[in-house]
């Protein structure tokens, strides 16, 4: 699978790159938003990760691009500076998939990479379809429709909503679903809070996305015995 890096720092991009080439990964590195820019737009790479601080187009600008742009369901792994929520809750916002706050682990990216491409790329395998409502998962398939019409979600929008589904008015805390959706032991909890936001807005009126306050999220709760 190809990988995209960008980052201005090439010692950065060198790092990365050694520690993701041992798993077998191709990678492509760029140093600024245009070259950035050019690369996303030509759709052949499988994942980016794109560093927040980049001059402008900046990764989150870049972000934004690809969810509106040709290529909408590309991961986005975003780097970030440590303790700048607001850039993380941005990047959320935003559409990345997940993102890793510098000073990081080489390695620990890479098992981030790794995460978010076994839930874009999965092994296709007989799975039920879920349904809530007029809202329809295929999960070997990874389509997801309201009314029959196809909706765009990121990788992990999409393992939200299946989630939710496969365990309709069950309440789940934002550390379970951390835990059960992204696979994290720990995290920065509005990353849950952030998805939940973008997938109720994309669901539109067929979303049974119910906040149990003090406890947490819940689909079609509201209708529960």
């Amino acid at each position: 699978m190809r990988i995209l890096v960008a980052d201005d720092d090439p010692m950065v991009r060198e790092v990365v790159r050694r520690y993701l080439e041992r798993d077998g990964l191709e990678v492509i590195e760029t140093g600024d938003g245009p070259a950035t820019a050019a690369a996303l737009a030509r759709g052949e790479i499988d994942l980016a990760v794109l560093d927040v601080m980049m001059p402008r187009p900046d990764g989150i600008d870049l972000c934004r691009a690809v969810r509106s742009g040709p290529h909408p369901n590309t991961p986005i792994i975003l780097l970030t500076a440590l303790g700048e929520e607001d850039d993380r809750v941005i990047g959320l916002q935003a559409g990345a998939d997940d993102y890793v706050t510098k000073p990081f682990s080489p390695r620990e990216l890479a098992l981030r990479v790794a995460s978010v491409l076994r839930r874009s790329h999965p092994v296709r395998r007989d799975e039920p379809t879920l349904r809530g409502g007029t809202v329809e998962v295929r999960q070997s398939a990874r389509i997801a429709t309201v009314a029959g019409a196809q909706i765009d979600l990121t990788a992990r929008e999409f393992d939200l909503l299946a989630f939710l589904l496969a365990n309709q008015r069950r309440v789940f805390s934002r550390d379970e679903l951390l835990a059960q959706v992204w696979g994290w032991s720990f995290g920065d909890l509005s990353t849950v809070t952030v998805h939940v936001k973008r997938l109720r807005a994309k669901l539109g009126d067929a979303h049974r996305i119910d906040t149990v306050w003090g406890r947490g999220y819940a689909w079609d709760r509201d209708h529960a015995d």
